[in-house]
């Protein structure tokens, strides 16, 4: 199961830095697209590199995984929300949704509610 977790960390943020900064340009228009200013985006992006950097670090320090998964699952959901807000097709709601089941999925593991 820890095989698991960890690779679920790293594929959360290996996804968030391949979207915040290789494929800016699209998270720039879907911003605008939702009606938020630059300002909530690169606090946004700025959240999600740290988080999606802490568990990275926390694969070494696992105390440290717990409260950045759960911040990572509420920030998808916003993002969820985000997608129902301008009515997009549901296949844009998709990554957010797998990224928030893996966060969820890392914030039980480390809380002790699944795993051996």
């Amino acid at each position: 199961m820890d095989t698991l977790v960890t690779l679920a960390q790293l594929v959360i943020a290996a996804s968030i830095v391949i979207v915040w900064v290789f494929r800016f340009d699209n998270i720039v228009v879907e911003f605008k697209q939702y009606g938020l200013p630059d300002l909530v985006r690169n606090m946004v992006g700025a959240s999600k590199i740290a988080l999606a950097t802490l568990l990275v670090v926390g694969i070494w320090y696992p105390e440290l995984v717990l409260v950045p998964a759960l911040l990572m699952a509420a920030l998808m959901v916003c993002a969820q929300l985000a997608h129902i807000k301008v009515r997009n097709p549901f296949i844009k709601y998709v990554p957010s949704f797998l990224l928030l089941l893996l966060s969820l999925f890392v914030a039980a593991a480390h809380a002790g509610l699944i795993g051996a």
